[in-house]
């Protein structure tokens, strides 16, 4: 699908003094997310309330963290949300995914060799994009790999995504030192 430009600058600007100590608080830690942080702090209770979701589609539940990442990188591109898949690049690579897989994410699922299960979750996000609803073959496969608790994580770990990214994307929350874009093609070799 066609998709509008994305901002180039913030149209909500992280609050500075939220920015401060999302700062110090990261220091110590691998993901840097000041900006959206400090951007979501413009309404502290849809904070916390998306803060509290997120955090339990990332850290909870049922999927293993491998697949849950597989299926927010997926979200994230198909939703062109450079910072959605900024931030997940370096969550992806903690999970184990390398930088060619997660390039990978990006293209077309008959492009790479993804296991059955991962070619299964990445459809069900692509299903959701497109139609916002997951059709019976992607259902049936995914059936064959994901339990019913299963099912409801990996739709919830898309569904929030899709969410997430379209706040990033409306906002113009911009990329964190550190942080990066679009992934480059894998070297061949």
């Amino acid at each position: 699908p066609l998709h509008l430009a994305r901002p180039a600058a913030p149209r909500l600007a992280p609050i500075e003094a939220v920015a401060a100590k999302a700062r110090e608080a990261m220091k110590a830690q691998p993901i840097n997310a000041v900006n959206v942080t400090a951007t979501m702090a413009h309404n502290r209770t849809m904070s916390k309330a998306i803060g509290a979701f997120a955090q339990t589609v990332l850290f909870a539940g049922d999927l293993p963290r491998r697949q849950v990442e597989i299926a927010v990188l997926r979200m994230g591109w198909n939703c062109q949300a450079v910072y959605e898949f900024g931030q997940h690049t370096l969550f992806g690579r903690d999970v184990g995914l390398s930088d060619a897989e997660i390039f990978w994410v990006t293209r077309p699922l008959n492009q790479h060799s993804w296991t059955a299960e991962e070619r299964a979750a990445l459809q069900v996000v692509d299903d959701l994009y497109a139609d916002d609803c997951v059709g019976d073959a992607a259902w049936a496969e995914a059936r064959t790999h994901f339990d019913e608790a299963g099912m409801v994580h990996l739709l919830m770990a898309a569904g929030c995504y899709r969410v997430v990214s379209g706040f990033l994307n409306s906002c113009g929350v911009q990329l964190d030192d550190g942080v990066p874009g679009w992934p480059l093609p894998p070297v061949a070799g």
